[in-house]
Protein backbone atom coordinates (compact mmCIF):
# COMPACT_ATOMS: atom_id res chain seq x y z
CA UNK A 1 0.00 0.00 0.00
CA UNK A 2 1.79 3.71 -0.88
CA UNK A 3 0.02 6.73 0.29
CA UNK A 4 0.62 9.69 -1.58
CA UNK A 5 -0.87 13.32 -2.77
CA UNK A 6 -3.09 12.84 -5.55
CA UNK A 7 -2.59 14.20 -9.09
CA UNK A 8 -4.41 15.37 -11.88
CA UNK A 9 -4.53 11.87 -13.54
CA UNK A 10 -5.79 10.68 -10.14
CA UNK A 11 -9.76 12.26 -11.28
CA UNK A 12 -11.33 9.03 -12.78
CA UNK A 13 -15.13 9.04 -11.53
CA UNK A 14 -15.33 6.09 -8.81
CA UNK A 15 -18.46 4.10 -9.20
CA UNK A 16 -21.43 3.60 -7.47
CA UNK A 17 -20.32 1.06 -4.96
CA UNK A 18 -20.95 2.74 -1.82
CA UNK A 19 -24.28 0.95 -0.62
CA UNK A 20 -21.66 -2.09 -0.22
CA UNK A 21 -19.54 -0.98 2.71
CA UNK A 22 -20.38 -0.11 6.74
CA UNK A 23 -20.07 3.97 6.26
CA UNK A 24 -22.43 3.91 3.48
CA UNK A 25 -24.34 7.40 3.57
CA UNK A 26 -27.09 5.74 0.55
CA UNK A 27 -29.79 5.75 2.28
CA UNK A 28 -29.36 9.55 3.52
CA UNK A 29 -28.12 11.23 0.41
CA UNK A 30 -28.23 10.32 -3.34
CA UNK A 31 -25.80 11.57 -6.06
CA UNK A 32 -22.12 12.31 -5.69
CA UNK A 33 -20.36 13.78 -3.25
CA UNK A 34 -18.04 16.38 -6.04
CA UNK A 35 -17.36 16.17 -9.56
CA UNK A 36 -14.62 16.36 -11.64
CA UNK A 37 -14.25 20.16 -12.05
CA UNK A 38 -14.60 20.50 -8.08
CA UNK A 39 -12.27 17.74 -7.82
CA UNK A 40 -9.96 19.51 -10.31
CA UNK A 41 -10.08 22.69 -8.86
CA UNK A 42 -9.29 21.52 -4.62
CA UNK A 43 -6.07 19.92 -6.80
CA UNK A 44 -4.83 23.47 -7.93
CA UNK A 45 -6.08 25.25 -4.35
CA UNK A 46 -2.87 25.39 -2.34
CA UNK A 47 -4.39 25.34 0.51
CA UNK A 48 -5.74 21.62 -0.13
CA UNK A 49 -4.43 18.30 -0.78
CA UNK A 50 -6.09 15.31 -2.01
CA UNK A 51 -4.28 12.43 -0.62
CA UNK A 52 -4.90 8.75 -1.48
CA UNK A 53 -4.25 4.70 -1.17
CA UNK A 54 -3.12 3.04 -3.91
CA UNK A 55 -1.70 -0.38 -5.11
CA UNK A 56 -0.23 0.19 -8.69
CA UNK A 57 -3.06 1.54 -10.55
CA UNK A 58 -6.01 0.99 -8.33
CA UNK A 59 -6.94 3.77 -5.80
CA UNK A 60 -8.20 1.98 -2.67
CA UNK A 61 -8.78 5.19 -0.79
CA UNK A 62 -8.88 8.96 -0.32
CA UNK A 63 -9.20 11.91 1.84
CA UNK A 64 -9.06 15.80 1.64
CA UNK A 65 -7.19 18.25 3.90
CA UNK A 66 -7.98 22.12 3.45
CA UNK A 67 -5.85 24.34 5.70
CA UNK A 68 -8.15 26.83 7.04
CA UNK A 69 -8.08 28.97 10.12
CA UNK A 70 -4.67 27.54 11.34
CA UNK A 71 -6.86 24.43 11.42
CA UNK A 72 -6.59 21.44 8.98
CA UNK A 73 -10.25 20.51 7.84
CA UNK A 74 -10.94 16.74 6.85
CA UNK A 75 -13.46 15.81 4.22
CA UNK A 76 -14.03 13.42 1.17
CA UNK A 77 -13.06 10.82 3.63
CA UNK A 78 -13.79 7.59 1.49
CA UNK A 79 -12.33 3.98 1.44
CA UNK A 80 -13.36 1.25 -1.38
CA UNK A 81 -16.02 -0.98 0.56
CA UNK A 82 -14.85 -4.18 -0.13
CA UNK A 83 -11.24 -3.56 1.78
CA UNK A 84 -13.52 -1.45 4.63
CA UNK A 85 -12.50 -2.60 8.28
CA UNK A 86 -8.93 -3.73 7.03
CA UNK A 87 -6.74 -0.61 8.17
CA UNK A 88 -6.51 1.20 5.21
CA UNK A 89 -8.51 4.31 6.45
CA UNK A 90 -6.96 4.60 9.45
CA UNK A 91 -3.50 4.68 8.38
CA UNK A 92 -5.01 7.08 5.33
CA UNK A 93 -5.83 9.35 8.15
CA UNK A 94 -3.00 9.23 10.31
CA UNK A 95 -0.59 10.06 6.90
CA UNK A 96 -3.49 13.41 6.20
CA UNK A 97 -2.88 14.33 9.79
CA UNK A 98 1.06 13.86 9.59
CA UNK A 99 0.86 15.73 6.25
CA UNK A 100 -0.75 18.59 7.04
CA UNK A 101 1.28 19.12 9.96
CA UNK A 102 4.35 18.56 8.30
CA UNK A 103 2.89 21.20 5.38
CA UNK A 104 1.12 23.88 7.52
CA UNK A 105 2.44 23.21 10.62
CA UNK A 106 -1.40 22.91 12.13
CA UNK A 107 -2.12 21.58 15.67
CA UNK A 108 -5.94 20.91 15.19
CA UNK A 109 -7.73 19.09 13.10
CA UNK A 110 -11.14 19.01 12.08
CA UNK A 111 -14.35 17.05 10.54
CA UNK A 112 -17.42 17.61 10.35
CA UNK A 113 -20.09 14.66 10.32
CA UNK A 114 -23.66 13.75 9.63
CA UNK A 115 -25.41 13.23 13.14
CA UNK A 116 -27.26 10.36 11.31
CA UNK A 117 -23.88 8.85 11.43
CA UNK A 118 -23.35 7.04 15.32
CA UNK A 119 -20.62 4.25 13.75
CA UNK A 120 -18.70 6.89 11.74
CA UNK A 121 -18.56 9.49 15.25
CA UNK A 122 -17.37 6.83 16.85
CA UNK A 123 -14.86 5.75 14.61
CA UNK A 124 -13.19 8.92 14.66
CA UNK A 125 -13.31 9.35 18.16
CA UNK A 126 -11.61 6.12 18.24
CA UNK A 127 -8.72 7.73 16.86
CA UNK A 128 -8.83 10.65 19.35
CA UNK A 129 -11.28 13.04 17.74
CA UNK A 130 -13.62 14.60 20.18
CA UNK A 131 -17.40 16.21 19.90
CA UNK A 132 -17.48 19.96 20.32
CA UNK A 133 -21.08 20.06 20.59
CA UNK A 134 -21.01 22.49 17.31
CA UNK A 135 -23.47 21.72 14.77
CA UNK A 136 -23.92 23.07 11.07
CA UNK A 137 -26.71 22.50 8.76
CA UNK A 138 -25.93 19.90 6.01
CA UNK A 139 -24.88 21.77 2.61
CA UNK A 140 -27.54 21.93 -0.27
CA UNK A 141 -25.60 21.08 -3.81
CA UNK A 142 -27.12 20.04 -7.38
CA UNK A 143 -24.62 17.16 -7.34
CA UNK A 144 -27.10 15.16 -4.58
CA UNK A 145 -30.75 15.11 -3.08
CA UNK A 146 -31.50 14.52 0.57
CA UNK A 147 -32.98 11.63 1.32
CA UNK A 148 -34.58 12.36 4.29
CA UNK A 149 -35.76 15.82 6.06
CA UNK A 150 -33.20 16.86 8.37
CA UNK A 151 -30.04 16.11 8.07
CA UNK A 152 -26.64 18.12 10.17
CA UNK A 153 -23.63 18.17 10.66
CA UNK A 154 -21.56 17.91 14.08
CA UNK A 155 -17.88 19.18 14.37
CA UNK A 156 -15.39 16.68 15.72
CA UNK A 157 -11.43 18.06 17.24
CA UNK A 158 -8.61 16.32 17.34
CA UNK A 159 -5.47 17.90 18.49
CA UNK A 160 -2.53 17.03 16.61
Amino acid sequence: MIFRHATHNDTTARGDSSREGWTTEADLLSGKRIDEAELIQLLNDLDSLILIAHSEDRVFATIHAHYENESVHFGLFAVEPSLQDGGIGKELLAYAESEAIRKWGVNTAIMEVITHRSELIEYYERRGYVRTGEMSPFPESDLWDKQVAFLELIRLEKSL
